[in-house]
């Protein structure tokens, strides 16, 4: 198979560029590694043939593959030395300015059909290529650390590129073992853009006291099935590079409500408690690892008060079953009698307005969160309301943990935890296909792959139900008065009549 490039320059050597200009190599392209710091090229290229050694001794390249590989592959000290490219790709600090002027230079030294691709993650590809002569031939080609692991690169077309030089890269990327997703030139692309949900609607849970740091990543983890939890998320890339990225696709949104940052992580940003480079973020941590405290216990109860529950809960009958399988006798009446505890399970409300509206007795009443069908989470996840005695609170955590599955009790919450978090996903890219900055199918595999959730937004949408996702979006609204929760109408028109996120003809 002929490489479609086959002479590739690669301008930075930091983890980055070294990273592309790896698997370009791979791809069989001959590359030249350039870096303005002297002696950085030398070095990068030495790292990258240290990574083959590695492979080598590992058994996974053979000393053949290892010797062509290494001779693709040479450092160079000035541009005019990328002369013979056909596509550069650069990979330098984020400064508008600084990356302009590279491109102008660059325009004077390659030929005149040679492809410039920018690996920004935040600034407009069209901003980068509007000083150019020829900015039909500017790209975005962004990949995700570290490269080689990472299977996705958004490429991402600038207001003039040529559509066929967006092909191009895309079958590129291919050759080099990464799926490729096209974007339009939009604030965060794909990847940066979707991933605004998970950690911002977390922020504001806490925010608001509902569960600490701990609880919400478990939950998320354990009802969800997200590998890593918000907080764990955001210590791991550090909030000296997440925080900014919040601010900074806020701002070019020209402060949409959905996407707005925690004042949260300005306060954490501005006390060096970046996260595990630090020892301290939201955990503390000792030889790399984090320092939780354990789970409350459950409560160690004689008896318990027979239980009635809403005849308005989500998913009823199951948890009419559940609760008779782990023993609890079950009031059928039309009301609950004086003492029983009372269960409801509402999409978006609150416990207290599900108490208020339906004249319950709050003091009694306690929410459990049935979005997710009980069998398929690791978690259940109850909710008081501001009135909820102890006693009936922990009458609750003590029967839903007959069977030893995990209890987390919050505050009460508008959607609970996992409702509110997924529904914001969901509703952020829903929105996504109604400005159509990306194809829904590209947008399932960029987040999936970039971002390592358990489902792509849209299939996670039709998972739990875009019906159910416009109903928690629209109780939210109603609890908060917020716009940040006001249903995309592209989420809206599909919930309303039941239809896929993912099988769409638009």
């Amino acid at each position: 198979m002929t490489v479609q490039f086959s002479n590739v320059g690669i301008i930075g050597a930091g983890a980055m560029g070294r990273g592309i200009a790896q698997i370009a190599a791979q791809a069989g392209s001959q590359v030249l590694l350039l870096d303005s710091f002297e002696g950085a090229a030398v070095r990068g290229r030495d790292a990258i043939i240290a990574q083959w050694n590695r492979l080598l001794e590992k058994g996974k390249l053979d000393d053949a593959a290892r010797d062509i590989l290494s001779g693709r592959i040479r450092a160079v000290d000035s541009m005019q030395a990328l002369a013979s490219c056909d596509l550069v790709i650069e990979a330098v600090v984020e400064d508008l300015e600084v990356k302009r002027k590279l491109f102008r230079d660059l325009e004077a030294v390659v030929a005149p059909q040679a492809v410039l691709a920018t690996n920004t993650s935040s600034l407009s590809v069209t901003a980068i290529g509007a000083a150019m002569a020829q900015p039909q031939r500017m790209v975005g080609f962004h990949f995700f650390n570290p490269v080689p692991l990472m299977k996705v690169v958004e490429v991402v077309a600038g207001f003039k590129t040529d559509a066929e030089v967006c092909q191009r890269l895309a079958a590129y990327a291919k050759q080099m073992g990464h799926a490729a997703v096209q974007a339009q030139d939009t604030p965060g692309f794909i990847v940066n853009h979707a991933g605004r949900g998970y950690g911002t609607e977390a922020l504001r849970i806490a925010g608001e006291g509902v569960a600490d740091f701990a609880t919400i990543d478990r939950i998320l983890k354990d009802q969800a099935g997200f590998r890593l939890g918000p907080f764990e998320l955001l210590d791991l890339t550090a909030l000296d590079v997440s925080h900014p990225v919040m601010e900074s696709i806020y701002r070019q949104y020209y402060e949409e409500p959905r996407y707005r940052p925690s004042v949260i992580t300005a306060q954490r940003l501005a006390a060096g408690a970046l996260g595990r480079k630090t020892g301290e973020g939201f955990y503390r941590y000792v030889d790399g690892v984090a320092q939780q405290a354990p789970e409350p216990a459950v409560p160690a109860l004689e008896g318990s008060p027979s239980v009635w529950i809403s005849p308005r809960a989500a998913r009823r009958p199951e948890l009419i079953r559940l609760v008779h399988t782990l023993g609890a006798q079950l009031e059928t009446g039309a009301t609950p009698s004086s003492a029983a505890l009372i269960l409801v399970a509402p999409l978006g409300f609150d416990v207290t307005t599900v108490a208020a509206v339906d004249r319950l007795d709050a003091t009694r009443t306690v929410g459990i969160d049935l979005m997710v069908d009980d069998a398929a989470t690791k978690r259940r996840v109850l909710a008081t309301n501001p009135a909820t005695r102890p006693d009936m609170r922990d009458a609750a955590h003590a029967l839903f943990a007959r069977d030893g599955k995990a209890v987390s009790v919050i505050r009460d919450s508008g959607g609970f935890v996992t409702q509110r978090v997924v529904a914001t996903i969901v509703n952020i890219a829903a929105d996504m296909c109604q400005q159509q900055v990306c194809s829904p199918a590209d947008l399932d595999t960029a987040v999936k792959l970039g971002l390592g959730y358990p489902q792509g937004p849209l299939a996670m949408g039709d998972l739990y139900g875009p019906t159910n996702m416009l109903e928690v979006l629209f109780n939210m609204q109603t609890v908060y008065g917020d716009p940040r929760y006001r249903p995309s109408p592209w989420l809206r028109r599909r919930g309303a009549l039941g239809l896929s996120l993912t099988h769409t003809e638009e």
